[in-house]
């Protein structure tokens, strides 16, 4: 059975958690879930952890020469931080719809840049294009419900990052067990 367990790096870890526990907070803040308890509720997480701490694990990434998890966090924390620190700013639903939008287009480039890395990290990246995606189109045709939807898919990308780097730390398995080759076809390696 291949776990595919990768330690990676102590910032890659790091900053998996942040991401995990930023989108864990954000989505099921969107989805309304537990009673009381909405997105502007992970203000503060998402401007220090996913913000602050995200920006300085994706700094450490570079300093260790891992360009596209540096670009990841750095990138998701100065949205996280934007996002934070403009939650009390007076915008129109089109500029929030706008901002969702970018914001998304850097995460499909994320995943598009993820190709040779384990499945949980792509799909951490897939499920956060498609939550951003439909928080930006939410925002764009004033609706609640398709923010909602998003926030589900914000909250699965978070326990995708969070699952992947407790696995890290805890030898988990992050793949699913191989299936053996039909007869007569042979792995070559």
């Amino acid at each position: 059975m291949d776990n595919d367990v990768s330690a990676g790096s102590t910032t890659t870890t790091l900053g998996h958690l942040a991401l995990g526990l930023t989108l864990l907070a954000f989505g099921l803040g969107h989805t309304e879930v537990i009673d009381g308890v909405t997105a502007a509720d992970s203000v503060s997480l998402a401007t220090y952890i996913g913000g602050i701490a995200l920006f300085v694990a994706g700094l450490f990434a570079f300093r260790e020469r891992d360009a596209f998890t540096g670009t990841a966090f750095s990138g998701l924390g100065a949205f996280w931080f934007t996002w934070g620190v403009g939650s009390d700013t007076q915008m129109s639903a089109n500029a929030a719809g706008l901002f969702l939008l970018l914001f998304a287009l850097f995460a499909l480039s994320l995943t598009a840049g993820a190709s040779g890395a384990p499945l949980l990290t792509r799909g951490t990246y897939a499920l956060l294009f498609v939550g951003l995606l439909l928080l930006a189109i939410g925002q764009f045709g004033d609706s609640s419900g398709l923010g909602k939807v998003a926030g589900w898919f914000a909250a699965a990308s978070g326990l995708l990052a969070w699952y992947g780097a407790t696995a890290a730390l805890a030898n988990w398995p992050t793949a699913l067990p191989g299936r053996a080759a039909g007869r007569g076809v042979t792995a070559t390696g």
